[in-house]
């Protein structure tokens, strides 16, 4: 057997301890008590159009990785509030990818150009989607 690490190790930095506990503060919610079951994505009706599960945008969130900011799936979550059902730790997870949107929003960086998309987009994305990232874009 080889003795080479097969994965990477990481080490929290106190810009990352920064990150996580920004994002508690925005949310309201403590992101640490969750255990990863997974709940959250299987119940969410949107993560066929998401780049990483809501899951794993929680564990991102954990160890205060900031590429969670540039993810796709804090701009699909439509709120609908099924992860916060289904959690048995009662973290409300739509209240943590608003606190993630947020921090992008407060940089002032659009990721959605509603006029960018194409008809077939248009035709294809669920109205809540739509009406949804309007809301989060204008609040």
């Amino acid at each position: 057997m080889s003795s080479e690490n097969s994965g990477q190790i990481l080490k929290i930095n106190a810009e990352n301890k920064e990150f996580k506990e920004k994002i508690q503060d925005l949310s309201g919610e403590k992101i640490d008590l969750c255990f990863q079951c997974g709940a959250c994505s299987s119940g969410c009706p949107m993560v066929q159009e998401m780049d990483y599960l809501p899951s794993k945008i929680i564990r991102m969130s954990q160890l205060g990785l900031k590429e969670v900011l540039s993810s796709k799936t804090i701009w699909v979550c439509t709120t609908c509030f099924n992860c916060e059902v289904r959690c048995p730790r009662g973290i409300d997870i739509a209240n943590v990818m608003e606190a993630i949107r947020q921090v992008v929003l407060r940089q002032k960086f659009d990721k959605v150009n509603i006029d960018m998309l194409t008809p077939e987009e248009l035709r294809e994305l669920p109205q809540i989607a739509i009406v949804s990232n309007l809301r989060k874009l204008t609040a």
